[in-house]
């Protein structure tokens, strides 16, 4: 596909903008960093560049997928709104690099206006999911972990889920993880105490549950 200067300038120019635009208004329900944002403001532009100039080339696809393999990825888990938000912008730069220019501006902004709509209706929200909470608990490695907070668990809890069991401090620790529902929200602090009491008062923590920061 022969692409003129011009064509490659309104492409670069419209993927820019309308990845920004539509960056700007993940921005108000997506809680990430700056990075995230570059990233997927520019993120149009690149995939449209490597469409534009590997379609119909066979030798320039093979090199690229060379290349791409040669790349290892280091970052943490994302959430499915981030997820979500990086498929979008990469799918419209396939419409750009195709030639699909106004395509990929008016899928970008659709996206974005729905993403940000979807996000508002309470309709997904379910109060029982909201109640769920994570609790990390440290105990040293000399302690036999299996069952020992079993009462304190009957006693506040109405529900309890082990969901694993990490070493930590050079193996010389262990970090239990649980999805829990408390009987009664106020009672947080008097089970964190009595907890305490059994792991040596070491750290602690009661977080909202979600299932990325279950695997950390």
């Amino acid at each position: 596909m022969n692409v003129t200067a011009g064509q490659f300038a309104i492409m670069a120019g419209i993927s820019l903008l309308s990845g920004i635009l539509f960056s700007w208004l993940v921005s108000f329900r997506i809680r990430a960093n700056r990075r995230f944002f570059i990233v997927t403001s520019v993120m149009p532009f690149i995939v449209g560049l490597v469409i534009t100039f590997v379609s119909g080339n066979i030798g320039a696809g093979v090199a690229f997928g060379g290349a791409f393999a040669l790349t290892r990825f280091r970052s943490a888990q994302g959430t499915a709104d981030e997820i979500a938000a990086v498929l979008i912008s990469a799918g419209s730069g396939v419409a750009f690099g195709m030639g699909y220019v106004a395509y990929g501006a008016l899928s970008l902004l659709v996206l974005g206006l729905a993403f940000l709509a979807l996000s508002s209706v309470k309709l997904f929200d379910h109060a029982s999911l909201k109640q769920e909470r994570l609790l990390n608990v440290t105990i040293p490695e000399s302690l036999d972990f299996t069952g020992i907070f079993d009462d304190t668990f009957n006693r506040y809890l109405s529900s309890v889920e082990s969901v694993g069991v990490k070493t930590t401090g050079m193996g010389s620790m262990f970090r239990l993880s649980y999805r829990i529902r408390m009987k009664n929200p106020a009672e947080e602090k008097e089970m964190i105490d009595e907890l305490r009491t059994r792991n040596g008062n070491l750290e602690i923590s009661l977080l909202p549950y979600s299932e990325s920061m279950a695997q950390l």
